[in-house]
């Protein structure tokens, strides 16, 4: 899923996948086990919104294809969400390999999760309602000032592209810019303008991520400058007085 597949493209790898199911059955009576779309929509979050935009779920990676132009052709030609599913499913266990998305992410019964969630989503207009619609939280986002010579700019912890604030202010001076990730989407923190452009560590899973840098008065800006993170709307403006 690492660049957008032609339709012919996604064709054969359903093929493909029909194919391998068939030789796997022998004759067996397939299964279908009721998917978990809440916890797709989690793992989703988690793992793939920090390549892939797909509205529903508010992600807006950019590394990835956008899932919602993906399919979008294919909702309009009547493709069914379970002829999705098994396209996404394939590309989870096999992916495109000049890209960067590891094959199998996920496995089993998390695969097929993901999988109808993006499936039952992607290219549909509106929003996720009921248990999707609170299955991420959202955490809110408010200004952050310096403390003691610390700003303190957390990374959203359920994975989303984002800071847990987007404006930030400071007093002229050596300031720290300190970023605690719990999520398990590597980010960093960065700090650029009037000739700063400094970068500190990339860290995930509760690790800290921090820059320390002489400011002047004016305008700078913070952000994640992971591949794409940035572009995503992963950074703020710090005001420095």
């Amino acid at each position: 899923m690492e660049k957008p597949f032609s339709r012919f493209e996604r064709r054969v790898a359903a093929l493909a996948a029909g194919a391998l199911a068939l030789l796997a059955l022998g004759g067996c009576t397939l299964k279908h086990p009721t998917a978990n779309l809440v916890e797709g929509k989690q793992l989703f979050v988690q793992k793939c919104g920090a390549c892939h935009t797909l509205a529903h779920a508010a992600t807006q990676g950019q590394v990835g294809p956008n899932l919602d132009d993906a399919f979008r052709q294919d909702r309009a030609d009547g493709v069914k969400s379970t002829s999705i599913q098994g396209l996404i499913s394939y590309w989870i266990e096999y992916p495109n390999l000049q890209g960067v998305m590891p094959a199998k992410l996920f496995t089993g019964q998390s695969a097929q999760n993901v999988a109808a969630y993006v499936a039952q989503v992607a290219a549909i207009p509106g929003q996720d309602t009921g248990a999707l619609g609170t299955a991420v939280e959202s955490a809110a986002q408010k200004p952050a000032s310096e403390k003691n010579g610390t700003v303190e700019i957390d990374a959203d912890p359920t994975g989303q592209l984002k800071f847990l604030a987007s404006s930030a202010s400071a007093t002229a001076g050596r300031v720290t810019l300190r970023m605690s990730n719990k999520s398990s989407v590597p980010h960093d923190i960065a700090v650029t303008g009037g000739g700063v452009n400094d970068v500190g560590p990339v860290v995930s899973n509760g690790g800290v991520s921090s820059v320390t840098v002489a400011l002047r008065p004016g305008t700078y800006t913070f952000f994640c400058s992971v591949d794409g993170h940035e572009a995503a709307g992963m950074k703020g403006t710090l005001t420095v007085k």
